[in-house]
């Protein structure tokens, strides 16, 4: 039988006992354990020693969660802060609502303290993470599976997502197009051409994450036209969709600026401490990754 359209689970939440396990949560811890085991296969290629990409995402991850939410909620201030509404609910990541702008934008900055710490670059660290963090997202992007949010417009092709009724929160059932799983598949393909141009084109001092930048941004601008949920409009495009051409126009002209100033890629990409076997013992076992 053919499938007429993709179901919604029935709740985004299993409770263990007294323990509720998320599934918005889950999507995203899964989505960080992937880029980091990603990350650090391409750092010890890149010459890096085996855990410093953990290490730094220490800072990072919090640093990103922080930003994620923060521009989230900035954004869509009247969520949390309209008449009516709870302040409260703006501190439960758990129900969704993580703005990747502000946890990309956030996290560097948690990055450079962990790289600075460690005396790394830190564009060499982003290249080295680049398609991890695409294939986090695409992982990620299945919370808001969970909890029937970012949909699209009404659909009724074969793929379409059935969405419940919620009156409390003004959600209609219907079939929509599902942007989740959009962005899912178009992250997958971004983790793809990133590792591939990485091979092919040797990028270095932060190309490959700019890469990856600017190839996410031309999707989203696409998915926030397909999105219905209410966003802030600025001269008829959503907020996001001039986000996207901001943030892909600077990418760009990073990698042309960075491209004409250092070409290739970095020879030394974390130091060597005094009596550390382990960057030798990692040398012939250099990958392409």
């Amino acid at each position: 039988m053919e499938l007429a359209y993709i179901p919604s689970p029935s709740t985004g939440v299993v409770h263990l006992g007294p323990v509720p396990l998320r599934g918005y949560a889950f999507c995203i811890i899964i989505g960080v354990f992937v880029a980091v085991w990603l990350g650090n296969r391409r750092w010890i290629a890149r010459g890096g020693r085996a855990g410093t990409v953990a290490d730094i995402a220490v800072w990072a991850v919090p640093f990103g969660l922080v930003g994620g939410r923060l521009y989230h909620v900035i954004t869509d201030y009247e969520l949390y802060f309209g008449e009516g509404r709870d302040w409260v609910n703006a501190f439960k990541i758990w129900e969704g609502g993580l703005g990747i702008w502000g946890a990309v934008a956030l996290g560097a900055v948690g990055a450079w303290i962990g790289c600075r710490r460690r005396g790394i670059p830190l564009p060499a660290w982003a290249d080295a993470l680049a398609p991890g963090l695409a294939v986090a997202q695409a992982i990620g992007r299945w919370g808001n599976w969970f909890n029937q949010e970012l949909y699209g417009k009404p659909t009724d092709l074969p793929w379409a997502l059935k969405i419940d009724a919620d009156p409390a929160i003004g959600r209609v059932a219907g079939t929509y197009h599902p942007t989740f799983l959009y962005e899912s598949l178009w992250c997958l393909l971004i983790a793809g051409l990133v590792i591939w141009a990485d091979r092919r084109f040797t990028l270095g001092h932060g190309r490959a994450f700019a890469l990856y930048v600017a190839s996410y941004t031309v999707g989203r601008f696409w998915f926030e036209y397909l999105r219905v949920d209410d966003a802030h409009h600025v001269l008829g495009l959503r907020l996001n969709g001039w986000t996207s051409i901001v943030v892909f126009l600077g990418a760009i002209a990073y990698m042309i600026i960075s491209a004409k100033r250092a070409p290739g890629r970095e020879t030394v990409v974390e130091p060597v401490l005094d009596g550390d076997a382990s960057m030798d013992d990692a040398s012939p076992e250099k990958k392409k990754v």
